[in-house]
């Protein structure tokens, strides 16, 4: 099956007056149906245990668990600590805001320049988060 095209999605999505139909017929579709696997895509070239990985990123065996699984969708903040202590590249990254509906990284915002450097360069997450305090930008954890 082809993929289908936002525009595509659109005009089905106005025709279409059942929404669950809609939602059923096209969950293959939303940006987030491929996040979970790569998630678990992340975790393992990431070279680490998952339990390491959770240290890392300053979050839970459990709710790394539940992301893993499908069970939990983890916010933009929890999702640069997961691709900061998974040492992720930057594209990586980016598409994994993308898959989970997320604004992407915006070097223009302050904030987002700190946490791209510190993906760029690997940067420990603390020192990353311990940067954006230091300028009065919101923590990522």
């Amino acid at each position: 099956m082809l993929e289908k095209s936002t525009s595509d999605l659109k005009q089905e999505l106005m025709s279409q007056p059942d929404l669950d139909q809609y939602i059923k017929e096209n969950a293959a579709c939303f940006a987030d149906a491929d996040l979970t696997g790569s998630l678990a895509r992340l975790c393992e070239e990431s070279g680490i245990s998952k339990a390491e990985l959770a240290r890392r990123a300053e979050i839970s065996e459990v709710y790394l668990h539940q992301a893993l699984s499908g069970r939990r969708k983890p916010s933009r903040d929890r999702l640069l600590c997961l691709c900061i202590a998974a040492k992720a590249a930057l594209e990586t990254v980016q598409e994994l805001l993308r898959q989970a509906g997320c604004a992407p990284i915006y070097p223009r915002q302050k904030r987002d320049a700190i946490i791209s450097h510190g993906i760029l360069y690997h940067t420990p997450l603390v020192e990353v988060n311990e940067r954006l305090f230091r300028e009065n930008e919101k923590t990522l954890f």
